[in-house]
Parts: structure tokens; sequence; C-alpha cells
């Protein structure tokens, strides 16, 4: 009688030390909030946030080949609903979340209408002035968006109103929606855009509707920019112009880049290093935005395939 070899532990579509990683990562990111303070639990949950945002952008830049420059706007107008919804009309924060999330959707469906038909620096332009509308929108439509003061508003609910309790619902839906982004990549429709990313013509003579295509993977991306603006709201409280500016769409790419585009979770090594080196160099120098400036240029020199795709590339010839 043969009996069953025990299998290694698996997550669907993972190896079983793929699954064994992941776990223990996620195991680690559990239990930091016992060990830091509530400032750095702050900051902790500010990279999870910023992890997903980044790779929002990265299911856009590193898998079908269109860099956007439209996601900042995407995931402020997240922001301003839900602190509007939750502040001043007075809804549940759970029902703003989800508000926040359908409106920022509903901007990405716009966006992706009229940007999917272009390519390269003519595809990353159109997204800038698209944000930009939505940055004079939120800067000038003082009733609703409060203009330069932004709108405030406590709305978190009751239950999450501590650093650990937030950083432990933001790092659970960080991980579902970190899945839900690995799946749809690996899926045929993702490796449909990654053959879009490598040839666009080919996968046109062989039938492909590539419009549709992109417009499919932009809504995608941009619902998921949504659920990081409106954990941004709670975590903050706050949204004023500068949560939909170009300014935020750039930090989302460099934190990409700085993980390694086409690698989608090395958005949260990206965003964990960026705030990171952001609140360290700060606190020693005024000039720490020059610092970042040459720290990225050095990245793009020596590191272009980013943090992760450097160790894969170093771990690879190794191996060999």
């Amino acid at each position: 009688m043969t009996q069953a070899v025990p299998q290694p532990t698996r997550i669907a579509g993972m190896t079983g030390r793929s699954a064994i990683a992941v776990l223990a990562v996620l195991a680690v990111a559990a239990a930091l909030p016992l060990m830091l303070s509530n400032y750095q639990v702050g900051l902790a949950t500010e990279m999870l946030i910023f992890g997903v945002l980044a790779m929002s952008i990265d299911i856009l830049a590193g898998f079908a080949g269109r860099t956007s420059l439209g996601h900042g706007a995407i995931f402020g107008v997240s922001g301003y609903v839900v602190v509007y919804a939750s502040a001043q009309a007075g809804l549940a924060p759970v029902v703003a979340f989800v508000l926040g999330v359908m409106a920022a959707t509903l901007v990405a469906v716009i966006f992706g209408t009229i940007a999917v038909r272009t390519s390269g620096v003519y595809f990353l332009l159109l997204t800038l002035a698209l944000g930009m509308i939505v940055w004079g929108i939120c800067l000038r439509w003082t009733q609703i968006t409060g203009g330069e003061n932004g709108l405030r508003g406590d709305v978190r609910p009751a239950f999450l109103v501590s650093h650990r309790a937030f950083y432990w619902a933001v790092l659970a839906v960080a991980t579902v929606v970190s899945y839900a982004m690995w799946r749809f990549v690996r899926s045929p429709f993702g490796l449909t855009l990654l053959g879009i990313r490598d040839s666009e013509s080919r996968m046109r003579s062989l039938g492909y509707n590539v419009s549709l295509h992109l417009f499919i993977g932009f809504v995608v991306s941009g619902f998921f920019a949504g659920v990081a603006g409106a954990l941004y709201a709670m975590f903050n409280n706050f949204v004023s112009p500068s949560t939909v500016a170009l300014a935020q769409s750039v930090e989302g790419v460099l934190m990409m880049i700085a993980g390694g585009v086409g690698t989608l979770f090395g958005g949260f090594v990206g965003a964990a290093a960026i705030i990171a080196l952001e609140n360290a160099v700060s606190a020693y120098t005024e000039r720490w935005q020059t610092v970042l400036g040459v720290t990225f240029i050095l990245i793009m020199i020596f590191a272009p395939e980013g943090i992760i795709g450097t160790l894969r590339a170093t771990l690879t010839r190794k191996g060999r």
C-alpha cells in the first residue's frame, strides 16, 4: 500500500517554496506593530498603501508597456470621495470606502477610453493632461473639494482608530489586492497584455482587440489605485489638491521603478525604500529632495532593473 507523500504548503498558483516565503513575509509584517513605535507603525502603513499604488501603475507600465502619469489623480479622487462621503455626507466609513473605489474606477474608465489608442510618450503626456484636469477641478470646485484648504474629517471606523489596528487592516487589504493583481497579470488576459507590450502589431495580426485589452487593463489598474486612495484617505483623514497632483503620480512611478518595472511586488520594495529614505534624509537636511533625486539617478544608471530586478539577475548569475 503506497503512502501519500505530504505536499508542501501551496497558495493557488504558487509553488510550495514561494507559498512558504509569502507566508513568512506576512507573518513578519503582521508582527511589526508589536516591535515599533506609533510613528514607525504609521510609516509602515504608508509604505503598504503606496506599495499598492505602485503595483497598480506597474500593471500598465510593466505588463502592458504603458506608463501612466494620471494614476495619482485616480488615487486622489478616491480619497476625496471617501472623506466627503464620510465627513460631509455622514455615510458609514465602509460605504464611503466603496464609493471612493467606485469613483476612482469611473475616472479610470474615462481616462482609459481617451488614452488607450495612444502609446509611448503620447500616452504619457495624455494621462498627464487628464490628471491635471482633475487637479484643476479639485483646486477650483471649492464648494465640494474645499479648494486649497482641502477636506478634513475622521473617516476611520471606531475599531480602527489605533495605529496598530489600522495597520493590520491595511495589511489585510493590501494582501488581498496584491494577490488579486498577481493573479490578474498571470492570467491569460495578463499574458495578452505582455504580448501587446512586446509586439502590439503582432497581437493585432493574431486577431486580438488591442484597444479593448488595454482599456480593461487600465480600468483594473485604476480600480486598485482607487483602493490605495481610499486607504490613504482613512490613514490621513485629509485630502487636498496635492493628493491628486502630478507629484503623486510621479512618486508612484518612481516607487515602481525603484522596486523594478514588471516585477509587480517590487512596488512594495520601492515604496518602502523611498518613504524610509525620505524620512531618514529629511531629519538631517532640508535639501532631502536633492538627495532623493541623486538617488534616483544612481538607480537608473547602476540598477535600471530596480531593486528586485537586480536581485533576480544577481541570483540567476550565481545559480549559473
